[in-house]
């Protein structure tokens, strides 16, 4: 299957991407809005509360990490090689540059910076780096980086695209080849198939999923026994759900009655402490129950690409949403926050 995913992502987006980043204070965004499918969502989030635009002027923005003893949010601009750092009190600044690939190192690539990010247990920035085809882990006050895996049975991986730590310090982390120029047509492409993965903490590497066209987004519930793959295919735009293992995978959520309501695809996702999933989609971003549910959708007029929970309390949400950062005060915290 071969399309423009960014092209599609953004397609019905009536703002276009800037070269270089505006940061202004926190103001209303124009047109999001909450939509209520089910009265409950009023226990998650006030359905009149404002959505607000924190920073914008990025070519697609993705990958949003809060980081707890820094109070400050960290995300990427895949396509153009960079990532960003956020404050309240300093706003949007560039923070790593390039975050994947030096540009010397990009032949054959359509996006080779870092993707999704995560702050592991030990105080590291995890990144998912699609120009390195790699899982990384950076010292955020050096900024030294460390490889942790970047081949499964002697092949390179396709582009690793978002990941999340485990209690344990495991790593679930997918694997598309979006980072790929051809993406499944690449002649980079070794693996033969765009992969789910367990990265344990001894360094051993399992594919937990083998049978998903784009895999993207990925997350755990509370108790972690159950992860959460989203998959990014205009043509089967579903949210899974399977054991540790990968056993009884499912779908949970099928998106396609909405794709004609707005830009955008089942792409990343934040899982609160009640066990609700707040997922990417058409539109913005679902609320849905563990079960598959759908109470509503933060309507943020883009193509939404991830979402994490911040803030002092961890009950804001971050919204990386096409050429803008947004955020959401909601009424749960991150089920990291539990």
């Amino acid at each position: 299957m071969s399309f423009d995913r960014r092209q599609f992502l953004i397609s019905a987006s009536a703002t276009a991407a800037l070269a270089g980043c505006a940061t202004a204070a926190a103001k209303p965004a124009p047109g999001p809005k909450i939509e209520v499918f089910d009265k409950s969502i009023r226990d998650l989030i006030d359905a009149d509360i404002t959505i607000e635009a924190l920073a914008s002027g990025y070519t697609w923005s993705e990958g949003p990490v809060w980081d707890r003893k820094r109070s400050c949010l960290y995300f990427t601009d895949v396509p153009q090689n960079t990532a960003w750092r956020w404050s309240e009190a300093d706003g949007a600044a560039v923070f790593l540059r390039p975050s994947g690939a030096p540009a010397e190192d990009t032949s054959g690539f359509r996006e080779p910076g870092a993707n999704g990010l995560w702050i592991a247990k030990d105080g590291r920035l995890l990144i998912a780096n699609h120009g390195r085809r790699a899982i990384q882990a950076m010292d955020i006050d050096t900024k030294v980086r460390v490889p942790l895996a970047d081949t499964f049975n002697g092949h390179r991986f396709n582009s690793p695209n978002d990941l999340i730590e485990t209690e344990k310090g495991g790593i679930y982390f997918t694997d598309p080849p979006y980072g790929l120029e051809g993406m499944n047509d690449s002649p980079l492409k070794e693996q033969n198939a765009n992969g789910v993965y367990f990265l344990a903490p001894d360094g051993t590497v399992q594919r937990t999923l083998s049978d998903m066209s784009f895999p993207n987004g990925v997350a755990l519930s509370p108790d972690e026994s159950v992860v959460y793959v989203a998959q990014s295919d205009p043509e089967q735009p579903i949210l899974r759900a399977c054991d540790t293992d990968g056993g009884n995978a499912h779908v949970l959520f099928d998106f396609s009655p909405y794709m004609s309501d707005g830009p955008g695809l089942p792409d990343g996702l934040a899982v609160s402490e009640t066990g609700h999933i707040f997922q990417t989609g058409p539109g913005g971003v679902f609320i849905l129950t563990p079960d598959g549910k759908a109470l509503g959708r933060i309507n943020t007029g883009k193509g939404t690409a991830n979402c994490c929970f911040g803030g002092a309390d961890g009950r804001a949400l971050y919204m990386t949403a096409h050429d803008t950062l947004m955020r959401v005060q909601t009424r749960t915290r991150g089920c990291q926050w539990a």
